[in-house]
């Protein structure tokens, strides 16, 4: 009789290696939520990559320029292609002159780099110019060309390719360079800060997914028209601010104002209008294009756009509708006046006195004294005064009182704190 065949021994199972355990640590340290989250910064951001702007981030190293931008892509569906642009040499981005057949009959073609053939085999996709601020100058002048007209030697990127580049300031980027002006102004220049409060919760892990504008298509006309009109009017008052290339160095590698640049502005507040963006957006979008004095001109020149008339306040002073914010209502009592110094009449200089009882009666009264006092001094001596100026007398007076109570609680002040010395 044979003898059973034995049953082979169970082997023992292989204990994991510490790398495998390394990789489940590391998976559940991966494993994050998110939550919706209004940011501005990417907000202004996305605005300007959806108006086909060239972008560049400014921010110190580590506060997570290289994650928004992977986030935007995701968001926007976007395959994502990032060029480490101080690790190239120009013809990496002129293009490599490849011999022909016959050279004399068909030139000399210059043949891009493998990424860019990606991005155009794709048809779409958001190109991330990293490093740009340790770019040596040759590499920055073989930029050009891919900035503005978006070509790489004889390759045309396809128009759904968009550009964002991030930076350094010079102070903290390895062998850092300053940008040259011309490359510098083809950009949307945004300065990218963390915030506290989202970098604890992501590290607590529930990291921010941002709600990007959208476009109503209703306000597209309205939008344009109301961009045209913000810039052409500030540049028909200040014919200075058309081009101004700043003296300091540093100064030209940001942003400053010039028709190309303008141009990019009045895109940049069309898409802002049509989106609905705050006032904190439009300010960042808006400085990024044409620098931080031009810009703000700008954002003062849009608030008194819609201002009303002070030739329909003049005609209807019951019905005067003045706005709540104090700098605006100033300008608009100040139009009154000016309208009746250029044109005085005495039905006019009563009518100015009946907007300003209106300003009165709905603000603050230290906001009346100047251009009550300026339209007093424009009384012509056969002009009775109308009974409206009794009810601005007492506010004049209490504000001169308290002026003048001022003026000597400082006098006191600074004559205690010269006797202490």
């Amino acid at each position: 009789m044979p003898m059973p065949t034995p049953l082979p021994m169970p082997l023992p199972t292989p204990l994991p290696s510490q790398l495998d355990v390394a990789g489940d640590l590391l998976a559940l340290l991966r494993d994050t939520t998110t939550e919706p989250r209004p940011d501005s910064q990417l907000e202004a951001l996305t605005l300007a990559v959806a108006a086909d702007l060239p972008v560049l981030l400014w921010g110190e190293p580590g506060i997570g320029k290289t994650a928004a931008l992977t986030q935007l892509a995701a968001t926007l569906d976007l395959p994502l292609t990032t060029v480490i642009a101080s690790v190239h040499e120009p013809s990496d981005f002129s293009g490599l002159p490849i011999v022909g057949d016959d050279p004399a009959v068909q030139g000399v073609p210059m043949a891009p780099p493998d990424w860019a053939v990606r991005l155009v085999k794709a048809g779409r996709g958001l190109l991330f110019l990293d490093e740009l601020s340790t770019a040596p100058p040759a590499v920055q002048a073989a930029l050009l060309r891919l900035v503005l007209e978006r070509r790489i030697g004889a390759l045309q990127l396809p128009p759904g390719v968009r550009i964002v580049a991030a930076a350094n300031p010079r102070s903290s980027a390895a062998d850092g360079w300053e940008l040259s002006p011309p490359l510098a102004n083809r950009f949307v220049h945004l300065q990218w800060t963390h915030d506290h409060e989202v970098v604890v919760r992501g590290l607590g892990g529930t990291w921010p997914v941002a709600t990007l504008p959208r476009l109503d298509p209703g306000k597209l006309p309205a939008a344009v028209d109301f961009a045209r009109r913000a810039v052409c009017g500030l540049l028909a008052a200040r014919p200075a601010l058309v081009h101004r290339l700043p003296a300091n160095e540093a100064r030209r590698g940001g942003a400053w104002p010039s028709p190309r640049s303008w141009d990019m502005t009045v895109c940049l507040i069309a898409f802002a209008t049509a989106a609905g963006s705050s006032r904190e957006v439009l300010s960042s979008l808006v400085r990024g294009t044409v620098g931080d004095g031009p810009g703000l001109e700008l954002l003062a020149s849009m608030d008194r756009m819609d201002l009303p008339d002070p030739e329909v306040l003049l005609a209807d002073p019951s019905a005067a509708v003045l706005p709540e914010r104090g700098d605006l209502r100033q300008a608009v009592l100040d139009g009154v006046v000016a309208a009746v110094r250029a044109r005085p009449e005495k039905a006019r200089w009563d009518a100015a006195w009946a907007v300003l009882v209106r300003a009165l009666e709905t603000g603050a009264p230290d906001l009346v004294v100047v251009p009550a006092t300026t339209l007093a001094s424009l009384r012509h001596q056969d002009w009775d005064v109308p009974a409206s100026i009794e009810r601005l007398a007492g506010a004049v007076s209490l504000s001169r009182r308290a002026d003048r109570s001022a003026a000597l609680a400082a006098a006191r002040t600074g004559a205690t704190a010269t006797a202490g010395r």
